[in-house]
């Protein structure tokens, strides 16, 4: 090798290691700070020093979540505060996963992103954190004042009337989409602390309106006045004058349903005493069998039919069952279905 080359290439040898050493003496000293371009959740932390980008963070990123979150539907409010929720937020972490992005490469490609101003294009998650568990009872919270189960639309029958119950909505609480607004709040400071809840209504099996199709005849026995009444689609349709249970043979109370219907029925005699030789055997139609005509059965042995007896209506002398007027019986027979509601007042 000449001369001329030896010191060519010792002096681009000397070049390299003096730009190196350059470049190496400020790659050192930039050591503790972050690299242009650099953000944490949205926060440009680029070139900052540790400590500086920590400030910044901690002002703008954990200062916001220091208010209570309300949430709210109608009245009704709820709060979870910073501390209930146990928010925290890892700054330490953050900063040096921003240092670790910054320290990426080599001395050379540091040293040349710094001086032309290249930077680091990298936005880095925010490491929140918050207890599931606060959450959790907050929602419980909610649902248990919030919730209301649907109310089916009823009678309520009376010995004189009949009396509509309306139908209502009943309401939930959409737990899934409540539980990620309330992520959402605690975990990123540009989002509102006000959360409305969100529900949606849950619908009755029988509405108000649907009424009419449910119970198109109902049959009201009003014992004080020795009445059956008929609705028919819930309007008064035709009253009756009846006979009920004798004292000690009462006619129940309660809320009864047509289980039968016989035209001519034959006599089934409960084993009783008040039956008399009668009792165990069967009376087949005529004038031996106190049924006449009709018979609608409601409460077991019990049941509406019509009476030779017409003296009796008006008055507490059956052994239980409802006594009718032939022609009145036969009529209601025609008017009534199996399954038609029967009150007994």
């Amino acid at each position: 090798m000449s001369n001329r080359s030896f010191f060519i290439v010792a002096g681009v040898l000397a070049v390299l290691v003096v730009v190196g050493g350059v470049a190496y003496a400020y790659d050192s000293s930039r050591e503790d700070h972050i690299a242009e371009g650099v953000k944490v959740g949205g926060v440009d932390i680029g070139d900052m020093t540790a400590d500086k980008a920590r400030a910044k963070l901690e002002r703008t990123l954990l200062e916001p979540l220091d208010d209570p979150i309300v949430v709210h539907k109608g009245s009704k409010k709820f709060k979870l505060s910073p501390k209930q929720a146990r928010v925290a937020m890892n700054l330490d972490a953050m900063v040096n996963e921003a240092l670790d992005r910054s320290r990426e490469g080599n001395v050379l490609t540091r040293t040349f992103d710094s001086i032309t101003g290249t930077g680091v294009d990298a936005d880095l998650p925010a490491r929140v954190t918050y207890s599931q568990g606060a959450v959790n009872r907050l929602v419980r919270r909610v649902k248990r004042s919030l919730n209301r189960a649907p109310r089916d639309a009823t009678i309520r029958p009376t010995g004189t009337d009949l009396q509509k119950v309306a139908s209502r909505n009943g309401l939930a609480v959409k737990t899934g989409l409540l539980r990620e607004d309330l992520a959402q709040n605690l975990t990123r400071p540009s989002a509102t602390r006000d959360i409305v809840v969100k529900t949606r209504h849950i619908k009755p099996k029988v509405t108000t309106n649907e009424l009419v199709d449910k119970y198109p005849r109902y049959l009201v026995v009003d014992r004080n006045n020795f009445k059956v009444r008929l609705y028919r689609n819930l309007k008064l349709d035709k009253t009756y004058t009846v006979a009920i249970g004798a004292q000690g043979f009462d006619t129940s109370a309660g809320e009864y349903k047509i289980q039968s219907k016989q035209v001519n029925p034959v006599w089934n005699v409960p084993n009783s005493a008040w039956a008399g030789g009668l009792a165990g055997r069967s009376i087949p139609p005529g004038p031996d069998n106190p049924l006449k005509a009709r018979w609608l059965g409601f409460n077991g042995g019990a049941g509406f039919h019509g009476t030779a007896d017409v003296g009796s209506l008006g008055s507490r002398a059956s052994h239980g069952c409802v006594r009718m007027a032939v022609p009145d019986v036969i009529d209601l027979y025609e008017r009534v279905d199996v399954g038609t509601p029967v009150y007994i007042a």
